[in-house]
């Protein structure tokens, strides 16, 4: 098992690399827009439909939406924070779903619904990472986002391990643990800081209200990170699968691998637009 993750991992790393650092907007458009493609496929299983015709169906319908969207974007750009706010306030009633499995299912559970919610999940993703692709400094923006999803998963394994006693969502994931949320908040903090003193040192000199901004809208993120995968792996229990599939040696699916991007994304690309921030002066 060890050596499928570590061969996959190798191989994706590059490409995810490379698309971020290297690649002009319209193509990482494409890039994104096959991942998306890739993880609607994987969200209808999560819906419940099971017939390989309705799957491949839906991530059709889910890449045409990246397509008009991106076409509206393009004549109107407020579309784009109007997606991202509508994607926030998704997260939002998420993390009540969440924290109240089992009690709210039958509010989700039909399969058109389900099938919505991953178009409320995917969609402002695509539009998230194309509103930070389009910023001064995106590559470094869109590393620091995924930064913060890592420091919050790898902050959380390791306070969670070492004091994780009581459990975040047990009903969803028992192996999330309060411990691992404060853990991966530190972590998320100090990476923060970190990154303003580089800002400061090499971009702009970042005032006081520029860090608190920065570290407001880390925080949050941070937190919406940890719903991304909680909502992932409340569909899963409900559906009664173990990962989203097994494109991925080792890893699973595409959606077990960008559950956290999903939700993180789309919410600090909101709170940039919302407000104004960025690296250049």
């Amino acid at each position: 098992m060890f050596k499928q993750r570590l061969i996959t991992a190798l191989v994706l790393a590059p490409l995810m690399i490379g698309g971020i650092f290297f690649l002009p907007i319209e193509q990482f458009a494409y890039f994104i827009g096959f991942i998306v493609t890739v993880a609607a496929w994987e969200w209808a299983n999560l819906s419940g439909y099971t017939s390989p015709l309705v799957r491949i169906g839906y991530a059709v319908l889910v890449a045409a939406s990246t397509f008009v969207t991106g076409y509206c974007m393009a004549k109107h750009a407020e579309l784009a924070s109007l997606i991202l706010a509508i994607g926030a306030f998704w997260w939002l009633i998420a993390s009540v779903l969440v924290m109240q499995y089992p009690k709210k299912v039958a509010l989700w559970q039909a399969r058109p619904v389900r099938a919505v919610l991953g178009l409320l999940v995917l969609i402002p993703m695509w539009v998230g990472f194309m509103t930070l692709k389009s910023q001064e400094h995106s590559s470094l923006i869109i590393v620091y986002v995924m930064l913060l999803i890592w420091g919050a998963d790898t902050g959380a394994y390791f306070a969670g391990k070492t004091w994780g006693k009581a459990k975040l969502a047990p009903s969803v994931s028992p192996g999330k643990s309060w411990a691992g949320f404060w853990g991966g908040l530190a972590t998320t903090g100090l990476i923060a800081v970190i990154f303003s003193l580089c800002v400061h040192q090499w971009l702009r000199p970042m005032t006081m209200a520029d860090f608190a901004l920065l570290a407001v809208m880390t925080f949050i993120t941070a937190i919406i990170s940890v719903m991304g995968d909680l909502v992932e792996s409340m569909m899963k229990r409900h559906r009664g699968i173990k990962d989203s599939s097994q494109l991925l040696p080792g890893h699973g699916g595409v959606l077990d691998r960008i559950d956290s991007m999903a939700s993180a994304v789309p919410v600090f690309a909101f709170f940039m637009l919302l407000f104004g921030w960025q690296l250049a002066l």
